[in-house]
């Protein structure tokens, strides 16, 4: 077995992901042969990933996460890397995905219940990502002061202790209190836990770092742990593609340009990183509109996301007022692209006989794009390749999606994926859906598309981009961590 280190959290949304992946990518550029792991998630922003043991077509589920740390470390994503994924459907349940497929829905108390089977799966992928690895390098979820959870954890110090991995704390120094939550996360966790704690680290300071002196003593004063480092708020992780929606709620308007791209911030939005190749164009402004706010007059283009709750998301989407904001948008000959749940919204109708997605079996879709879904028990899950029709240039991304969907429409396919037409336009070519997520990493393609909309696009290899801000975020970290240290503390 490869040796391992992994990070927790003093709470949710810390910088753990990051750090993780800045960690895997500067290992890599030591020459090791590194690994990201992650037991438990919780995200509608999935990626496709292989599953090694299984010779279907196809793929699984993993967190965008650790898509994104396996690209950090230039391997390909397993879902081995991230066995347990929670994808949150209502206020009080998810579907439960396991080694990348679904295993059932769970309602929070009943999903406590689940854990114990559930590790077993975790041990199982863990041993399976380790194979031919030097180290793992292993995130947590939330944080191991939750200690109500603990008796069941298999997500942080419950994996930990069954594994034998020790741990770094990070701190989260910009949202306040970051001593009291060291510290109080020292004298909560029960002496078996706290044993498995060689240290931590402060994450996103703002400022002269020499003026947390006194706090770095002050915690070790409270818990005797070292510190690592104090790392700077990163700038290149805003070019990195983000799992947890969390974020959409601290993004704010940029400078006004060329283009707005207005995007409606749907309760179960899913896979909202197929915007960040749009929010990347020097010409292009993306604005995520809150519930409760108008989408604005002056967008030329509305982009409607994923949504893990295709029917529920519609009636809130009405409830705010945004299909009528959206009819005006179309009046005023404005664009929009519908992708995934967001393609099956802009039809006339969307159906669920099954009640997969809850108790409301059917609604009426925005009736912009003349087609109807009907939702399948069976998944879409794939990485798959495709060409755009419009502009006959080539598009790579992946599918994962419910459902089936027809309609005169899609007789002005959108996309063809694997050889397969795919999607729909409106008669005046403004309406675009299609199932593919990641329609804009394709750089071609957006230019093209950016030009129709009478935009320049920026010349951007987006990818390389990603790859640059994981180079930088990795230089950051060596320069501000005792990156020696916590790599040597693997076991």
């Amino acid at each position: 077995m490869a040796k391992a280190i992994m990070l927790q959290g003093t709470g949710s949304d810390v910088g753990k992901t990051v750090l993780v992946a800045g960690l895997c990518r500067a290992a890599k550029k030591r020459g090791l042969k590194v690994r990201p792991f992650k037991p438990q998630n919780m995200s509608n922003n999935a990626a496709v990933a292989d599953i090694p043991d299984d010779n279907r077509a196809g793929g699984g589920e993993i967190g965008r996460g650790q898509w994104l740390q396996a690209l950090a470390c230039g391997v390909r994503p397993t879902v081995h890397m991230n066995p347990v994924l929670l994808k949150p459907q209502s206020d009080i349940g998810s579907q439960v995905v396991v080694q990348g497929k679904v295993f059932g829905e769970a309602r929070a108390r009943d999903y406590q219940a689940m854990k114990a089977r559930l590790m077993d799966a975790v041990l199982d992928s863990w041993a399976k990502v380790g194979e031919g690895a030097d180290l793992v390098i292993v995130e947590g979820a939330g944080s191991p002061a939750e200690i109500n959870l603990r008796s069941r954890d298999i997500a942080n110090m419950g994996f930990a202790t069954r594994a034998n991995v020790p741990v770094i704390l990070v701190g989260d120094i910009d949202r306040g209190g970051v001593i009291a939550s060291v510290a109080g996360t020292h004298l909560i966790l029960p002496e078996e836990d706290r044993r498995m704690v060689a240290g931590y680290l402060i994450n996103k300071f703002r400022g002269d770092v020499s003026l947390f002196d006194d706090g770095i003593k002050a915690i070790g004063k409270f818990t005797g742990w070292p510190c690592f480092g104090v790392v700077p708020w990163l700038k290149a992780a805003a070019r990195l593609p983000s799992e947890d929606s969390v974020v959409l709620e601290r993004l704010a308007s940029g400078e006004e340009r060329a283009l707005k791209v207005a995007v409606p911030m749907l309760a179960r939005i899913a896979n909202f990183d197929d915007l960040d190749p749009l929010k990347a164009e020097p010409q292009v402004e993306v604005v995520f509109v809150p519930p409760g706010k108008k989408l604005p007059e002056d967008a030329g283009l509305v982009v409607i996301p994923g949504s893990k709750s295709t029917i529920g998301d519609l009636l809130k989407f009405r409830d705010n007022g945004w299909d009528r904001d959206l009819i005006a948008h179309r009046k005023r000959g404005g664009h929009v692209v519908g992708i995934c749940g967001g393609y099956q919204m802009l039809g006339r109708m969307v159906r669920d006989p099954d009640g997969i997605e809850g108790s409301v079996t059917e609604t009426e879709g925005l009736g912009l794009l003349d087609i109807e879904t009907v939702m399948e028990p069976e998944k879409t899950v794939r990485n798959s390749s495709a060409r755009s029709v419009q502009f006959g240039l080539p598009l790579e991304g992946y599918e994962i999606h419910l459902g089936r969907t027809t309609g005169p429409d899609t007789a002005r396919p959108s996309t063809i994926i694997n050889g397969v037409e795919d999607g729909a336009v409106s008669a005046d070519g403004k309406v675009i859906g299609t199932y593919l997520h990641g329609l804009f990493s394709a750089d071609a393609f957006r230019t093209a598309y950016l030009e129709s909309l009478g935009v320049s696009g920026g010349g951007i290899d987006y990818r390389a981009e990603v790859e640059k801000a994981l180079d930088e975020v990795a230089a950051e970290l060596e320069s501000h961590l005792d990156c020696d240290a916590i790599f040597a503390l693997a076991r």
